[in-house]
């Protein structure tokens, strides 16, 4: 191994964070910076992306300010490693000014083109190309309805001089001064634009999409060289950018997601479950999406993915709109204060319900309130909303693999809540094991960036560097499963009402 470190930045949601990793996997500085999202009418959900850049640079200054703080040098960085909010895109002309805000991968203004594409008899192609289902969540329908809506996009791509990018292309594309203009095989597996079986982007799919002359990115291992910068002067002297790759897959790498059959799950504002499924696409009949897990030279391993999209979320709706709470970490104690749900249950589709239903229009429920109903109650049944929905995920995945599933892993702002922990292992009757590093798609990043400055040899090398924090064992008699079974009746009863 050797001494010197890796900047990792995670561009996230609501936050970009910068950390330095040393060779051990430890994280030696850290810097935090929030990024503001735009939550429009409609469901329309946007980013500046000049914003995001300029958040990004302010993350590392303050990370690279710590570092130094503690005696450290900045000429020590070796690598840089990118992990990013996933199907939240930019597009951009030829002269790197964006045509319009980032769409994020909340938004829901494509609801209606998705409708549209399912008439036109494409789900099955797309699923069978891309490993996806057509939905708002994905980068494309999203950047139809801008080509539709917005002439300075539409023109520009007639011209072919629309540049699209997901966050790490755009950041990369800053970064170097508009010389690099690139991106990884777990990024382009979310945009419903690339084949997963030819591993090239889809001209079939582009030109059925109406968007011929889109500029797309050369696509590479997440483990690769991309270019370098001096990050707008906050390095004396060029760094490599040595790894980009998706945030909820650069967390299935750092928690070692090395082999099928290991998964794990990111509790952030929304919650991907990755399940690695080995060295060929799989094609799943129950809901789940197929992607690419991670890519090193000369190897692609492949994933199931259950996509849950409020999780986090739903607790800040509580905090901030019903005042239930102050701190987030007060819920444990709230769920725990009362014996069970009192029958209370939540369904958080706020912004639609994801794997495996796919419910884009739903909207979000609490059912089975009385006079007796406390707000604990409503704290535990949004708690609890948060393991029923990874059970119906885990579930899926189970019946479309061929293999039992080996260990979940669990990372994110929730894995802290031992309540919501426990009740994951009793519904799910394995060990759930939370990662010692909070910052798991940041390790993951870190990780492969130095395999990409060629700083560990291999694998197993890295594999020395994993560490768990905590192991939780299912208990044999959970009264969950009952409590389960009620929530999957108020699933169900949504396909029952009228229209």
């Amino acid at each position: 191994m050797s001494n010197k470190y890796i900047l990792a930045i995670d561009q996230g949601t609501s936050s970009t964070k910068s950390l330095i990793f040393d060779e051990k996997g430890q994280a030696i500085a850290k810097g935090t910076e929030n990024l503001h999202t735009h939550y429009l009418d409609h469901g329309f959900v946007e980013q500046e992306p000049e914003v995001i850049y300029q958040n990004v640079l302010t993350s590392v200054a303050k990370c690279l300010q710590e570092f130094a703080a503690k005696g450290f040098d900045a000429s020590a960085i070796a690598g840089i490693g990118i992990s990013n909010q996933r199907e939240t895109f930019v597009v951009w002309d030829k002269t790197g000014k964006p045509l319009h805000n980032a769409v994020v991968w909340q938004c829901k203004r494509s609801v209606q083109i998705c409708e549209e594409l399912k008439q036109q008899g494409l789900s099955e192609q797309v699923n069978q190309k891309t490993g996806l289902v057509i939905d708002p969540y994905f980068s494309a329908t999203k950047l139809i309805w801008l080509n539709r809506n917005n002439e300075a996009v539409k023109s520009a791509i007639q011209q072919s001089e629309a540049y699209f990018g997901t966050i790490d292309t755009w950041l990369l594309y800053k970064f170097s001064n508009g010389k690099a203009y690139a991106t990884d095989y777990t990024n382009v597996s979310r945009t419903l634009l690339f084949n997963l079986h030819s591993l090239q982007w889809d001209q079939e799919l582009i030109d059925a999409f109406g968007l011929t002359g889109i500029q797309l990115p050369e696509v590479k291992s997440s483990s690769a060289s991309f270019g370098e910068t001096t990050l707008d002067g906050l390095f004396a002297q060029p760094v490599p950018v040595t790894a980009m790759i998706g945030d909820s897959h650069a967390a299935a790498f750092g928690e070692g997601c090395f082999e099928a059959g290991t998964a794990k799950a990111t509790l952030g504002t929304g919650c991907s479950i990755l399940m690695n499924i080995g060295d060929k696409p799989v094609q799943s009949n129950n809901g789940m999406v197929t992607t690419i897990c991670w890519s090193i030279d000369g190897r692609i391993d492949y994933a199931f993915e259950g996509v849950i999209v409020s999780c986090g979320a739903t607790i800040e709706w509580l905090k901030n709109e019903l005042n239930l709470f102050t701190d987030s970490k007060q819920t444990e104690a709230m769920a725990t204060a009362v014996a069970d749900n009192g029958g209370v249950y939540l369904i958080p589709a706020f912004s639609g319900l994801g794997s495996p239903h796919w419910q884009a229009e739903r909207r979000a429920s609490i059912s089975g309130m009385s006079f007796g109903t406390t707000k604990n109650h409503i704290v535990r049944a949004a708690l609890e909303s948060i393991p029923y929905q990874i059970k119906d995920v885990v579930s899926a995945m189970q019946s479309d693999a061929t293999f039992a599933l080996k260990s979940v892993n669990i990372n994110g702002g929730i894995s802290g809540n031992r309540f919501v922990m426990q009740m994951i292992a009793d519904l799910l009757q394995i060990n759930i094991t939370r990662s010692a590093v909070a910052d798991a798609s940041a390790l993951g990043a870190a990780f492969l960036a130095r395999l990409g400055a060629k700083l560990y040899k291999n694998l197993e090398e890295l594999k020395a560097c994993l560490a768990v924090d905590t192991v939780y064992q299912p208990n044999a008699e959970s009264k969950f499963e009952n409590f389960y079974r009620q929530w999957q009746l108020r699933i169900q009863d949504y396909s029952n009402l009228p229209s």
